[in-house]
């Protein structure tokens, strides 16, 4: 029987009432190299097993050279004592050890957290890394302008909680020369109890007197500037973090400084989408003078969700008694083409306030852009409204773009017979305008090539096509031009079937109908 126990793959100890060892396995020699016969556990064992022999515990748990274990006593025959084996953890975490168990640790962080595009739960998912895997809780504090930078904090089985920093980071040992991305003071020269009481979560109250056992902080390094730094507590009685562990934690930060540097950059790069989009398509004013607007959007499929297709209407306050609208298509995708957009706009609406006749302030704005950049050009289409009792006179003007569709009352459509050339691509524009009368119920429709050349169908190859788009608002006669642009637009979606498309751009032009009251009925 001792040959069998001695030859266990299981670490075992014997250890007498008094907490002297009797006898242990080569597996326990090999755990614990200090724990042999006649040896003390008080002195040489984990203080958690120490403990839970002292209390005469049936199980206890805890880390030994980073490795998650449970011990389980046995009753010896006799005064022999208690015998101990101890276990992997199934339930917790541990550390690697190996290197083959390091890289692989490594390649999967890096797979979870470049998941995480948004910076708040990439310094979760970092903290409830850590915590489940180098130590019991992790802190990870983020960078920020203000005087409380963010943190997540996590222990191992537990949750992640967001926050605020609760103090000065001066009063954590290590932690300020870490924000500022000094290289990290060795763990074994940070007093773990200087931890102050605010750094320690509710969630860590469990451990009782509430002072960690052992304490590293790492930064989390940046680009040029650190993104926070990393703080790394283990238990009251836990071993000290060692020379490796020190290694893995910086390897470690870096990963997740990569992947909080990806999600900070994404995040940024969509809030300014967000703004160039919003800025880009602004719907304008839905009623001006008397007349109607409706503007339809949908960007074509992409990274960014910016397209090419810009609107702008600028009322007749700003324009001296017109209302202009520009609906128009830049060459490219992206936030090249959005800057592209908001030089044009901005252009425009400078020229509307000096010339109303559109050849002329188109032959100015190409002369703008052809000069600034050859590379880029845009096609769009102008339409000038001015309010003339109860009707209103259209002025049309396209450059390079698809011709406008005006529907009349009783159902007509009619391509407005305007053409011209680019802006931008040649040093001479030339352009045809067309003008006319829109009279109660009627409307005119701007619209982009996306929405003819939208391509699906039962095989999706087919085009969308000018004949569907003017079938479309024929049904569409006389509604509001919210309506009529929302059935367009399902029109072509349902149309794409979900296929990838162009920029969906369109502009609805309307002067509603008379409103005819029901004479009072004569009293009796």
């Amino acid at each position: 029987m001792s040959a069998a126990l001695q030859s266990a793959p299981w670490p075992l100890l014997l250890a007498a009432a008094d907490g002297r060892v009797r006898w242990v396995n080569s597996a326990a020699t090999a755990l614990l190299p200090g724990v042999g016969a006649g040896t003390s556990l008080a002195r040489h064992a984990p203080p958690w097993l120490a403990d839970a022999h002292a209390r005469r515990d049936r199980e206890a748990a805890g880390a030994i050279a980073g490795r998650a274990l449970r011990a389980e006593a046995a009753a010896a025959d006799g005064a022999e004592g208690v015998l101990w084996w101890l276990r992997d953890d199934p339930d917790e975490h541990s550390a690697p050890h190996t290197g083959s168990e390091r890289a692989r640790f490594l390649a999967d962080v890096s797979d979870e957290l470049f998941t995480r595009p948004n910076p708040q739960e990439c310094r979760g998912s970092t903290a409830l890394l850590a915590a489940r895997h180098l130590a019991d809780a992790a802190v990870v504090v983020g960078t920020g302008r203000g005087a409380r930078p963010p943190v997540a904090a996590a222990r191992r089985q537990g949750e992640v909680t967001h926050g605020r920093l609760a103090g000065d980071p001066a009063d954590v040992p290590g932690l300020a020369e870490a924000l500022q991305g000094f290289p990290p003071v060795p763990a074994r020269w940070l007093d773990p109890a200087a931890v102050p009481p605010w750094l320690l979560a509710e969630a860590f109250e469990e451990w009782g007197t509430g002072t960690p056992g052992a304490l590293m902080v790492t930064p989390l390094p940046g680009r040029g500037a650190p993104l926070g730094a990393l703080v790394l507590l283990r238990r009251a009685g836990a071993e000290p973090f060692t020379e490796d562990d020190e290694a893995l934690a910086r390897l470690f930060a870096a990963r997740a400084a990569a992947a909080l540097n990806a999600a900070t950059l994404h995040a940024e790069q969509t809030a300014v989408v967000e703004l160039l989009a919003q800025d880009t398509l602004r719907p304008g004013p839905r009623r001006v003078d008397g007349v109607e607007y409706a503007v339809g959007h949908r960007p074509a499929d992409g990274e960014l969700g910016v397209g090419g297709d810009f609107v702008d209407i600028s009322t007749a306050a700003e324009a001296g008694g017109e209302t202009h609208v520009v609906l128009g298509d830049v060459c490219g995708k992206g936030l090249e083409a959005a800057a592209l957009t908001g030089r044009i706009r901005t252009t425009l609406r400078a020229l509307h306030q000096l010339e109303p006749d559109h050849q002329r302030l188109l032959r100015a704005l190409n002369a703008a852009l052809f000069g600034a950049d050859h590379s880029r050009f845009a096609t769009l289409v102008l339409a000038s409204v001015r309010r003339r009792g109860s009707a209103v006179t259209l002025r049309l003007t396209s450059a390079g773009h698809p011709p406008p569709l005006i529907v009349r009352r009783a159902g007509d459509v009619l391509a407005a017979p305007t053409h011209g050339t680019l802006i931008g691509a040649l040093p001479e524009v030339f352009t045809q305008t067309y003008e006319t009368t829109l009279r109660p119920g009627e409307s005119c429709l701007l619209y982009s090539d996306g929405v003819t050349e939208a391509k699906g169908g039962p095989l999706g190859t087919e085009r969308f096509g000018e004949e569907r788009l003017r079938a479309a608002l024929v049904e569409c006669a006389g509604h509001p031009p919210e309506a009529v642009a929302e059935r367009v637009q399902m029109l072509v979606a349902d149309w794409l079937g979900g296929r990838r498309h162009d920029d969906i751009g369109l502009v609805v032009i309307a002067v509603p109908r008379r409103r005819t009251h029901l004479a009072a009925a004569p009293a009796r």
